[in-house]
């Protein structure tokens, strides 16, 4: 039971973020329409090829990030599997889990398939004119993180 759900918090997780990237990167075409004003001002597709990690962090054009950041995603994939194995996690740090390397392996596909990660969400309000997209795969991986912490030493369920 306790494998099934980190599989399927893990699967649907990187099966979302891909659907997405595919429908508003290659169906709506946003990187050719530059953005898609969804719900304004609060959120707007706006295309971004993230060579880096979040909000373009680290950014580097070489080969050689791309792989240093696949393996270190990866890395973090085995740790969390590797914590989550040593004990009695609780659902929710097993969902948790899930999201977290659903997520990552989501950006590791695209770093495979482009050499960058596809980000497309853009979120301002009041006025601020937030510069930065991220994905769906960076939400489930900052959800499951936090799930990840918070659940941590919860009693198992």
């Amino acid at each position: 039971m306790r494998a099934r759900l980190l599989f399927w918090s893990a699967f649907w997780a990187f099966l979302i973020d891909q659907i997405s990237k595919y429908l508003v990167v290659h169906v709506m075409d946003v990187a050719h329409r530059g953005s898609i004003e969804v719900l304004p001002p609060f959120l707007t597709f706006r295309y971004g090829e993230n060579r880096g990690i979040n909000f373009g962090l680290f950014q580097g054009e070489g080969d050689a990030a791309r792989w240093i950041l696949i393996g270190l995603s990866l890395a973090i994939c085995a740790v969390v599997l590797f914590w989550l194995s040593r004990g009695r996690p609780s659902r929710w740090m097993l969902i948790g889990g899930g999201l977290l390397i659903g997520g990552a392996l989501g950006n590791v596909i695209d770093r495979l398939i482009y050499g960058y990660v596809l980000d497309f969400l853009n979120m301002s309000c009041c006025g601020i004119d937030n510069p930065y997209v991220f994905n769906v795969a960076d939400i489930f991986i900052f959800a499951g993180a936090a799930a990840l912490i918070l659940m941590d030493g919860k009693k198992p369920s």
